[in-house]
């Protein structure tokens, strides 16, 4: 199941890439590019901490913590994509950084 929730995490992440690339060159974003990116985080999120509950471990609540960091700041950036408003660009930065850290946190649990 831990290699189930890394590949949701990993297409979310992809989808996430295409997203804050149009945001970086001020172009306005897929609504179905964000809708999914989120969609799929959320799939990934929920599925982690299923496993979390059943396979307790210390990474992977730090990794659970980052990912609801991550999507706080993922619907920030999407209500203001709604309204017209691109980014804050610091925002997705910093909801980036927290995914993908929980995601290396997730693949090293899975990896030991």
């Amino acid at each position: 199941m831990l290699i189930s929730t890394i590949v949701l995490f990993v297409l979310a992440a992809l989808l996430g890439l295409t997203a804050a690339f149009r945001i970086i060159q001020k172009k306005p974003t897929v609504k179905g590019v964000a809708v999914a990116h989120g969609a799929l985080g959320a799939a990934g999120l929920v599925a982690l901490i299923l496993y979390a509950v059943k396979n307790p471990h210390g990474l992977l609540t730090i990794a659970i913590v980052l990912l609801v960091v991550a999507a706080l700041g993922g619907l920030v950036i999407f209500v203001n994509d709604l309204r017209g408003k691109a980014g804050p660009l610091p925002l997705v930065v910093i909801h980036a950084l927290a995914a993908v850290t929980a995601v290396a946190l997730v693949l090293v649990v899975a990896l030991t």
